[in-house]
């Protein structure tokens, strides 16, 4: 199997002995890299995490041994991405348990055989590659399905920052500032159960975090000078009056969105040692996503313009909040706000030139979201969209049919699950086309069709369809291929299909 060494594979062993035998077995396909201790290992993956395809792990070495190692992917959350294979003599249960237990993927005993430690790293490369290209796959989904979502989130924000006399980068601000606090949070601790997949839906629930001042009167609002008791009893009614507004949103409590934009929205003027507001929340019992949004809205409302103030400089905003003149906070979320604080400023500055580039198309579509009516049947379009998407991911596992796809760049074939009756549970496998795999079932004989589809087949010619004869019934394939433009030369990159019992042997496989 040529690779062309575009996969990358760590090798972290003491012994040159050890990496020399793996890198005879593994070099001629793969990029090695080696490391001689935990320690050079982790110093690489800090600049190349994102390059490693593989890291192959002794567990018992000087200076940081492979638990260690394990441990710090995991709180730097390299275990994710970069799976790891370990290999060692120590056979001892508790150590396999542990080493499963931080993340491994695999575990190979020395003495080991070559052929076993190729085709696991194979093996293992493939279904993360498999893995990768549907996490993608998802992504580009939920990307087209949320990006309507912030739009009108951002139209929504934009309205309320109009009426409180804001700058219409606020809630842009708010949004990357609370992104950096919480990726630099779950690099410190897990004591938050916050992941990466989070953080997108707390920034994008940050920027509905005053949307209780609407029902706030201007006069209010936009009072140059300082507030009466009276009025400041009325401004601090927007915190409950937009967790209201949230409550309300007809099933929007069963919405990850919805939940932590409630949360915000009625706990952001919460202060750690409880002196805030609506509920007087101390400590942690305020939720992480209001804290974290707290001190974004304390950085950005001291650093900018409003009408009763001048702005404050980055760094005595920075001074204000860290000597508590603005109200406690989280001690731990004060040290990330120390972390980022160099690039801050700069970073802000960037999104403020990129909103004033967009703000004039913005304005616009918030005047067409009232002026024109025929905008509200786009959001049922999305929805119609997605509910036909749901369909089909219910029929491919449910149906009886055996739907499949193969993907070149991985040489991974997968099935639907609901096929798994004829295909004896084997939902996946991993290069099909190699010489020698097949055996009888179902799965095996799709995967054998799969060589003449790519002859038969073109770019210009993507139907393929045959027959074949199994377990004394016979069964159509069909399916199409997909191509692409490498150096102006057509290349296969994927195909997809189905096989289902044809009504009758020797029927026209060719009939509509």
């Amino acid at each position: 199997m040529d690779f062309e060494k575009r996969y990358r594979i760590l090798l972290v062993d003491d012994s040159e002995l050890n990496r020399s035998i793996l890198s005879d077995i593994l070099g001629e396909e793969f990029e090695i890299i080696e490391a001689c201790d935990g320690l050079e290992a982790v110093s690489y993956l800090e600049q190349h995490s994102a390059e490693v395809s593989i890291m192959l792990l002794d567990m018992v070495m000087p200076t940081m041994d492979g638990m260690a190692v394990l441990d710090v992917m995991n709180k730097k959350h390299w275990i994710d991405d970069v799976p790891v294979v370990v290999i060692s003599a120590d056979h001892q249960p508790e150590n396999v348990e542990k080493a499963y237990r931080l993340g491994a993927t695999d575990f190979i005993f020395r003495p080991f055989d070559s052929y076993i430690v190729y085709r696991r790293v194979v093996n293992t490369i493939m279904l993360y590659s498999k893995q990768k290209r549907l996490e993608e796959l998802v992504t580009d989904q939920v990307y087209e399905r949320s990006k309507n979502n912030r739009m009108l989130i951002s139209v929504l924000s934009h309205i309320v920052e109009f009426r409180n006399g804001e700058s219409g980068a606020h809630c842009l601000n708010i949004n990357t500032i609370t992104e950096k606090l919480l990726t630099t949070l779950i690099a410190k601790t897990n004591a938050y159960n916050i992941s990466r997949a989070d953080i997108p839906i707390i920034c994008t629930a940050s920027s509905l975090h005053d949307i209780g001042k609407i029902a706030i009167p201007e006069t209010i609002l936009n009072k140059p000078g300082r507030l009466t008791d009276e009025e400041f009893a009325i401004m601090k009614t927007h915190s409950m009056e937009g967790a209201k507004m949230l409550n309300a949103v007809p099933l929007g409590g069963e919405e990850p969105l919805i939940k932590r934009a409630y949360e915000i929205a009625r706990w952001h003027h919460e202060r750690f040692d409880g002196r805030g507001y609506p509920d007087g929340l101390t400590g942690d019992r305020i939720p992480i996503a209001a804290q974290v949004v707290s001190i974004a809205d304390v950085y950005d409302a001291l650093t900018s313009e409003r009408c009763y103030k001048a702005a404050y400089s980055h760094e005595k905003a920075l001074e204000m909040i860290m000597n508590g003149e603005c109200g406690q906070f989280n001690p731990l979320l004060l040290e990330c706000l120390q972390e980022i604080a160099p690039s801050l400023k700069e970073d802000l500055g960037k999104e403020t030139a990129l909103f004033e580039q967009t703000n004039k198309d913005l304005k616009n579509i918030t005047s067409e979201l009232f002026s024109n009516p025929d905008l509200a049947g786009s959001n049922r379009s999305l929805q119609l969209l997605e509910s036909e998407r749901e369909k089909f991911r219910f029929f491919w596992d449910k149906t009886n049919e055996v739907f499949f796809e193969y993907y070149a760049e991985s040489s991974v074939l997968s099935f639907s699950h609901g096929a798994a009756y004829l295909v004896d549970g084997g939902s996946m496998i991993v290069d099909p086309l190699k010489p020698g795999f097949f055996d009888d079932r179902l799965n095996a004989i799709v995967a054998l069709e799969l060589d003449k589809a790519m002859s038969l087949t073109s770019y210009e010619y993507t139907d393929f369809k045959s027959e074949v004869e199994w377990n004394g019934a016979m069964f159509r394939i069909e399916g199409k291929t997909v191509w692409d433009f490498d150096d102006d030369e057509p290349v296969l990159t994927s195909l997809y299909g189905r096989a289902y019992r044809a009504e009758k042997v020797g029927a026209d496989i060719y009939d509509n």
